[in-house]
């Protein structure tokens, strides 16, 4: 059984098998109409549960396609389907649907409901977002970092913005992958010491710099994310633009980091808030190429799962 749930827990050697593979995957589909299949179909014959207790695009998308191309079937169910752990306990529901499906995507809110469903599935489960990780999304920001500009490890990386889930799993990634991190952020948003803590165990270089143009002064890679959450109330809305304001990814703060650094965000994307229309669609953007990286890194990181 191989879960996939959180990078940290992950081993090294694992990860980078499922990078190598994405990017294989990749360049096999390359010229190739988008609605056809790949030519392997490892997932025939398998049924894949999405579920969605928070809306989605991306992820819905590039689990969706990602499974057709390779020949399986989806069963997308959203938290109003399902009533995930109201009623029916989350340990039943991870019971009954291993009787159903070959492999388990959630994206929840709750930390818990994740580990509950792993621990009573008796298929493997990917974490498609919680509110404290992402490690999905960090697996293809490393792919599509690579794609550009080679090995991540001895790399520098700078976090703009709120210490939220995005960046914990870059904290992660910063230990089983070998790249320096830093954060610059207002204190009030600073990320849970956890994620510092363990990448500095794993030797990572993890640094807390609030100024954010000397954050970004050698960085091969910037990333933010949104500000705001669609849940968030009008007031925790302008409370965090009074906060972040002084953190947006513009021209002038891009120029402090290094002239081929890269820029990328998870998407999707207050333009003018978090990053300026100029930062988002000038040179050093590659949030296109990630959107797309999310398709053939899940995909890997399906077949890994499955062990096909």
């Amino acid at each position: 059984m191989k879960h996939f749930l959180d990078i940290n827990i992950t081993d090294p050697a694992d990860l980078r098998q499922m990078i190598d593979h994405a990017r294989v995957m990749k360049d096999a589909r390359a010229g190739r109409p988008k609605g056809t299949p790949d030519d392997e179909q490892p997932l025939a014959g398998h049924m894949v549960a999405l579920i969605f207790e928070k809306p989605s695009t991306r992820t819905r998308v590039s689990f969706d396609v990602g499974v057709r191309q390779m020949g399986g079937q989806t069963m997308v169910l959203s938290g109003n389907d399902m009533q995930l752990g109201h009623g029916e306990t989350i340990a039943d529901t991870a019971r009954v649907l291993s009787r159903y499906v070959d492999l388990i995507m959630i994206r929840t809110f709750e930390e818990a409901t994740l580990q509950e469903m792993a621990e009573y599935a008796t298929v493997p489960v990917i974490n498609g977002l919680t509110n404290r990780s992402h490690p999905c999304q960090i697996m293809t920001d490393i792919m599509t970092f690579e794609e550009h500009r080679g090995p991540i490890r001895g790399k520098k990386v700078t976090w703009c913005g709120d210490g939220n889930n995005v960046f914990a799993s870059f904290a992660h990634a910063a230990g089983q992958f070998g790249f320096d991190l830093t954060f610059s952020g207002p204190p009030p948003l600073d990320p849970e010491q956890v994620f510092i803590d363990e990448a500095r165990a794993r030797g990572a270089k993890v640094e807390i710099e609030r100024n954010p143009q000397k954050a970004v002064e050698g960085a091969d890679l910037v990333v933010t994310d949104t500000w705001v959450s669609m849940h968030d109330p009008q007031s925790a809305r302008e409370r965090r633009h009074n906060q972040l304001r002084g953190y947006q990814v513009n021209e002038a703060l891009m120029a402090h980091a290094k002239p081929d650094s890269l820029f990328m965000h998870c998407l999707p994307a207050h333009r003018d808030d978090e990053a300026t229309s100029a930062v988002m669609d000038g040179p050093h953007s590659v949030i296109f190429d990630e959107a797309e990286n999310r398709l053939h890194a899940q995909k890997a990181i399906m077949r890994w799962c499955l062990g096909v």
